[in-house]
């Protein structure tokens, strides 16, 4: 049975259809068809049930899934095993922020393809919180602090940040001394959330209020240099605008606890080669670009 006809199969399952599978492994959907047609003519069993909206696994097809999915992973690592300094193959399909990702990722990334010509490298930008497992992804690139969850997360590096505003704001408004007076500002948030700052070692947790918010932390850098008001904001997204004048760091007494930099992936006995080389490369490169994330402050 080919290997390729298995892990077809299983992206067909978990995508939850033809067409969602062939976005996933990047090839046509003629492909997909053709793979598993063959696995379930060799198997003398119908997996796999066409609907309307896609398709759903037969009863052979839900317990032959695991199946396949195992060896799979078997099969991949057996793969890494023997040529465990060899060049990595296969697919590596990652999930990155759209905020730091063409600007400080994407190099990463790029060099990574450039090093292993073999790898096929599928990165998706965008700024929502993406379901590593039901999305079909290896990895994610995550910034900030980690909810709780079933996933491993490796912490590649710390990230700092700070309350900012505008002169402009400050001079109108004047600026919260401690994190009580936060609520009487306006604050821009990128949704419902907590704010935390650190007291002697405690944390004190804040919720914020304001008009504006938005999904990514540029635009929010944007609003705050605007004067529309407060943020929390990371050092490597602000330090253009603080070097210009356009932002201060206020409430400094009261830093935010560090947040960080994490490769993410779903659970598993070992983590994939692949995976384990984008997270050296990428902790590499920050290492020699500390002012690029605003480490050096």
């Amino acid at each position: 049975m080919d290997i390729d006809d298995l892990q077809t199969f299983v992206a067909v399952a978990d995508a939850g259809g033809v067409s969602a599978a062939a976005r996933r492994l990047g090839v046509s959907k003629s492909i997909v068809s053709r793979r598993l047609f063959r696995i379930e003519a060799e198997l003398g069993a119908q997996l796999v049930a066409r609907t309307t909206r896609g398709a759903a696994l037969t009863e052979a097809g839900m317990i032959f899934r695991d199946h396949a999915a195992r060896v799979s992973a078997e099969i991949d690592t057996a793969r890494e095993s023997i040529q465990p300094d060899g060049e990595l193959r296969g697919r590596l399909r990652v999930a990155l922020p759209f905020t730091f990702g063409p600007t400080h990722f994407a190099p990463v990334v790029a060099e990574m393809a450039r090093r292993h010509p073999q790898l096929h490298i599928h990165a998706a930008y965008q700024d929502r919180l993406v379901d590593l497992i039901a999305e079909g992804y290896d990895c994610a690139i995550r910034v900030g602090s980690l909810h709780d969850s079933s996933l491993i997360a490796q912490r590649v590096a710390p990230i700092r940040g700070a309350l900012v505003a505008s002169p402009d704001y400050v001079e109108t408004h004047g600026a919260p001394v401690t994190p009580e007076e936060v609520t009487e500002h306006e604050a821009l948030m990128q949704g419902t959330e907590t704010w935390q700052f650190m007291d002697a070692g405690s944390v004190i947790n804040v919720q914020p209020r304001g008009r504006f918010k938005a999904d990514n932390a540029k635009a929010l850098a944007v609003a705050a240099a605007a004067g529309l008001g407060i943020a929390w904001l990371p050092n490597c997204v602000t330090q253009e605008y603080v070097i210009a004048g356009a932002l201060v760091p206020i409430m400094t007494e009261y830093p935010p606890p560090d947040a960080g930099i994490y490769v993410v992936r779903p659970p598993g006995r070992h983590p994939a080669r692949k995976i384990r080389v984008l997270t050296e490369m990428l902790g590499e490169d920050i290492k020699s670009n500390p002012n690029l994330w605003g480490l050096d402050r």
